[in-house]
């Protein structure tokens, strides 16, 4: 059966086929009724759904984060599309297509991941330069790295999002040091590299994009700086000799106060030029994703300003919207 893809649907749909839940809740109307609301996900987004009488049996039926086969209704509610769930079956897992539920990355994986490799081998301080080896050399740690999304959601929330996010930002680390000759370009080629590589550990993304255990209670940035720990470890072992201390810490430091204020979760506030300079590029190649995908949303493609976004605390300016400069006379 051909699927029909989220970002396809439109009101008055009716839809017979598997989705991915990523939420529920089982809640009650004003008469004391109760109804189901959801959320169903597939690699172009995701839709708010609703059952209507339900019962506390249907909604354990239900997968937590998993696969469902859903048939029911599209309609609009307040502008926005939502699904009518009139009958709950189990999904054929093993006739489910992974690649039709989660979003991936644009770009090519493998060569994404060669061009990272590419830029890590100009790193010239050998300790750093076996630090990122160590790295490397775990394979599955690599595999992870490769897979994982940058975040659940906001920005590179897609499989290989990880990976892109790292290349662009070090892509920006290669640009910024020969304007800004006082950064230690090794320092900020490895911060940059490892500064999210604990979401490897963090996040899970088998049936969607969500936190582990370990996620909820460490986070990575602390596990990124653990890692980092023990790989100096390792290094010390290879070369014989002691992993010079103070660079270390200020890679540790780099992983640690990345994420720049406290109130976003940062254990430190950057307190080198490398770790301020790591902070502003892994927020703007954040941010700058996150207003790609909203601005090139298709239900925003008549409009000049989209949602209000918590994280831009605004609404985007489409500029794609904007009159094309007249062309100079003269010429």
């Amino acid at each position: 059966m051909e699927r029909t893809f989220i970002s396809d649907l439109q009101p008055g749909c009716h839809i017979d086929q598997v989705f991915l839940i990523t939420q529920k809740d089982l809640r009650t109307t004003t008469n004391g009724a109760l109804y189901i609301h959801t959320v169903l996900a597939d690699r172009t987004g995701q839709m708010p759904a609703r059952m209507w009488q339900a019962s506390e049996t249907i909604y354990q039926t239900l997968p937590e984060n998993g696969f469902v086969r859903l048939v029911g209704r599209t309609e609009s509610y307040k502008g926005n599309l939502q699904f009518i769930i009139e009958a709950v079956r189990p999904a054929d897992l093993d006739r489910i297509d992974p690649g039709d539920f989660l979003p991936q990355t644009s770009g090519d994986i493998e060569k994404m991941y060669a061009r990272v490799l590419e830029i890590m081998r100009t790193v010239e301080n050998r300790h750093l330069l076996l630090l990122v080896k160590q790295f490397v050399a775990d394979e599955p740690l690599m595999g992870q790295f490769k897979q994982a999304p940058a975040a659940i959601g906001l920005h590179h929330a897609r499989i290989g999002g990880l990976l892109e996010h790292t290349l662009n930002m070090l892509e920006l680390v290669l640009l910024i040091c020969p304007r800004f000759p006082q950064l230690n370009r090794d320092l900020m080629l490895v911060g940059t590299f490892l500064h999210d590589m604990g979401k490897t550990a963090e996040l899970k993304w088998e049936t969607g994009f969500a936190y582990t255990e370990k996620g909820q209670l460490v986070g990575h940035l602390v596990e990124a700086a653990t890692w980092v720990k023990e790989q100096a470890r390792a290094v010390e072992q290879e070369l014989n000799e002691p992993f010079p201390p103070r660079l270390l810490w200020a890679v540790q430091h780099l992983i640690l106060a990345h994420h720049g204020r406290y109130e976003f979760g940062s254990p430190k506030l950057p307190m080198m030029a490398e770790a301020l300079a790591l902070h502003h590029l892994d927020n703007l190649d954040a941010k700058l994703d996150l207003i790609e995908g909203e601005i090139t949303d298709e239900k925003y493609k008549d409009e000049p300003f989209t949602r209000y976004l918590t994280a831009m605390e605004a609404k985007l300016y489409r500029a794609d919207l904007l009159p094309e400069p007249e062309a100079d006379q003269e010429a």
